[in-house]
């Protein structure tokens, strides 16, 4: 059996939606930071901020957990990265931590252009200093406790901060003028438990049924019947994941076609199908997809 800790905060949300539909409910008990999974594999789970679980899973406390690669970094932690889980706050892709600036100041177009002993605001002291010791800039690191956004300029000359899509730095009055590195959602282990045979088991497994989830979503299954003389020109306007499957219907000469498809064009796809002979044309969702 393996103990998990997944984020608090804004992660806490996708994560917990993502558990529910790999059929692993976290189910929340009055101790709000300890909830329960019934599972056979999964002895504990424990809901912390990500900041702190890169270095609790590296020290044993946790076999598995979820957190962002940003704060790997930032705690050097020697963890085993085991699959990557693309979603954010906000919902799919990947965020930034970036260097940001007043919009007002045209000085400063990159990070190089920035003035030694600048005050900088951060969550992340120890990726800030590596990046700066690089340019050869010493700039003097105020580590924030929340909305560093909004101690530009009162309070800072300048902010590193993590952003998904820029629109919050904006509306604060600041521009980007610098990226210091990518981040995205990770499955990360302990390496003693990834190193032993009966826990790597249970990992792969939970591993399997959470990116199954990430697979399968925004795709649906597509199944319908077609007259042979329409088969190939109804095949040709599928944009399937692989070659469709096809078998001939009993005593008949129709065939059965079924594939997985994007789900962002089906309302456009299904007329054009029924357009070129399709019949019992059925969309169904997908929970899963393993390969």
């Amino acid at each position: 059996m393996i103990d998990i800790v997944i984020p608090k905060g804004s992660l806490e949300e996708q994560t917990l939606l993502l558990f529910k539909q790999a059929d692993l409910p976290i189910k929340k008990t009055d101790r709000e930071y300890n909830p329960k999974i019934n599972d056979p594999r999964i002895n504990k789970v424990k809901i912390l901020r990500p900041q702190e679980i890169p270095k609790y899973v590296e020290e044993g406390y946790f076999d598995l957990g979820i957190t962002g690669l940003d704060w790997v970094y930032e705690s050097d932690s020697d963890i085993v990265e085991i699959a990557d889980l693309p979603y954010s706050k906000q919902g799919a892709g990947n965020v930034k931590i970036v260097i940001a600036v007043p919009a007002s100041d045209e000085s400063i177009h990159s990070a190089a252009d920035i003035k030694p002993h600048s005050r900088l605001s951060t969550e992340y002291p120890n990726l800030t200093k590596a990046f700066f010791d690089k340019l050869g800039i010493p700039v003097e690191i105020i580590f924030s406790y929340g909305a560093t956004e909004a101690k530009v300029p009162e309070l800072v000359d300048a902010v590193v901060d993590l952003t998904e899509t820029g629109s919050t730095l904006k509306k604060n009055g600041l521009k980007i003028v610098d990226i210091i590195t990518e981040s995205s959602t990770k499955l990360i282990a302990n390496k003693k438990s990834w190193d032993g045979p009966d826990k790597r088991k249970d990992i792969r497994e939970i591993k399997t049924l959470l990116l199954a989830v990430i697979e399968a979503r925004g795709k649906v299954l597509i199944d319908l019947n077609v007259h042979e003389k329409n088969l190939e020109a109804v095949i040709e306007a599928l944009p399937a994941m692989k070659k469709p499957t096809v078998s001939k219907l009993y005593k008949s000469d129709f065939y059965a076609v079924e594939t997985v498809i994007s789900k962002n064009n089906i309302n456009i796809l299904i007329p054009k199908l029924k357009a070129l002979g399709a019949e019992d044309i059925l969309e169904l969702d997908i929970s899963k997809i393993v390969h």
